[in-house]
């Protein structure tokens, strides 16, 4: 029988979690009460108490009491060590909770601690708006509680009995998966689908199951997540315009850590310098001053391109070559000299020689082999050189422990 961990605060929130776990029970599955409260006792026993929950990470509640942001820090660690113990152990299916801004804090950093497709849900008085702080780049379903979790009413009620129903049908929910192939991932923009698609078939026709990552801040910290999970069997990461966000303070910024799973993961990857023409901004009204007078593209109404010019592209390259310089297994990079992009091609807006030249120059300081592709990064002979590269790393052996 599946067992569902009910998580929460017992103290606070005990009569609504009983609610969904006596729902949960009812429709023939088990429940495990894990507490994560620090305030007064539980109002319902719990099967794992909150004593047993901070012993997992030596955490002191005494020591804590009092200090509401010390205790929800150290309870969403210590639930996230412990979730991650029972998913491992196999003794939970799927996990729930219901909160507000503590509670939800804390069960969502227990949540993404959890593998992608676990069954993860969070009835939440912050399920709207910006959810990435609590999501990150897991698949936490969102749930708006819609009336705030105290106690239970006639919205309530339907609210929570439906995420119980939600819960229970995830976790009996017959999931199929391909057979086994290794894993490729690879990165992507609007400006370099073309590229991508041109690619894909190659590496698949090899043997290998591509997974497209779009190259928007999020999907790049998605791709390092599995790449780093030890999922992943080569990289061909084509589209590094979030590091152009990154370093002008743009939307679709990925953050420090940008490429650099697969140094650390030693696993065959391809680079290339796709869209670092461009850093990513929202309306044009959005648009910070500092940049007025740029060259600048309007993608969209929600979408504001700023051209990065000779100093960022020497930055980028520079930054994009110290990346590879860490990686311990095969790396190339690889570099389309007539474009980066569809929009950096002769004749379009964001055509720059100086600029493109800059930051070719400054890429091939780098100690790793590359490689200068006289073709757009869009045409095929370039996609076609990019993944018979990949494959050519791969042959080197590096995969043989994924096959």
């Amino acid at each position: 029988m599946p067992t569902i961990a009910v998580l929460g605060t017992y103290d606070t929130k005990g009569d609504e979690l009983e609610f969904v776990a006596r729902k949960i029970f009812d429709s023939g599955m088990s429940v495990l009460r894990v507490d994560v409260g620090t305030g007064g006792p539980p109002s319902v026993t719990p099967d794992i108490p909150r004593e047993q929950v901070a012993g997992t990470i030596d955490a002191d509640l005494q020591t804590i009491a009092g200090d509401r942001g010390r205790c929800v820090e150290a309870m969403g660690r210590a639930a996230a060590k412990l979730l991650s113990e029972l998913v491992d152990a196999g003794r939970i299916d799927g996990v729930i909770s219901l909160g507000g801004g503590g509670g939800t804090s804390i069960a969502t950093t227990a949540m993404r601690a959890l593998p992608i497709g676990f069954p993860k849900l969070m009835v939440s008085t912050m399920a709207s708006g910006d959810t990435s702080v609590y999501i990150g780049t897991k698949d936490i379903v969102m749930m708006p509680s819609v009336v705030d979790v105290a106690g239970l009413n006639r919205i309530s009620q339907v609210i929570f009995s439906r995420a119980a129903g939600a819960i229970c049908g995830m976790v009996a929910a017959d999931v199929e998966t391909r057979s086994a192939k290794p894993i490729i991932v690879a990165s992507m923009f609007g400006n370099t689908t073309r590229c991508i698609e041109s690619a894909r078939p190659i590496l698949e026709s090899a043997g290998y199951e591509v997974l497209i990552f779009h190259a928007t801040g999020t999907g790049g910290r998605a791709m390092e997540d599995l790449i780093a999970s030890g999922m992943v069997a080569g990289v061909l990461d084509l589209t590094t315009t979030e590091l152009a966000d990154e370093l002008l303070g743009g939307i679709l910024s990925a953050g420090p850590n940008r490429l650099s799973a697969a140094a650390v993961a030693g696993i065959p990857t391809v680079i290339a310098p796709g869209c670092l023409d461009m850093a990513n901004f929202g309306a044009r009204d959005t648009l910070p001053e500092r940049y007025e007078g740029r060259v600048i593209y309007q993608h969209n109404p929600t979408a504001t391109l700023v051209r990065t010019n000779v100093e960022e592209c020497r930055a980028l390259g520079t930054r994009l070559a110290q990346q590879a310089d860490r990686y311990t297994g095969p790396v190339t990079i690889v570099i389309p000299t007539r474009a980066i992009s569809v929009i950096s091609a002769a004749g379009q807006a964001f055509h720059d020689v100086d600029a493109d030249q800059a930051l070719f120059d400054a890429i091939e300081g780098s100690s790793k082999p590359v490689i200068r592709i006289d073709a757009e990064i869009n045409d095929e002979s370039f996609a076609v050189a990019a993944a018979n590269e990949l494959l050519r790393l791969l042959s080197l052996g590096s995969a043989e422990r994924f096959t």
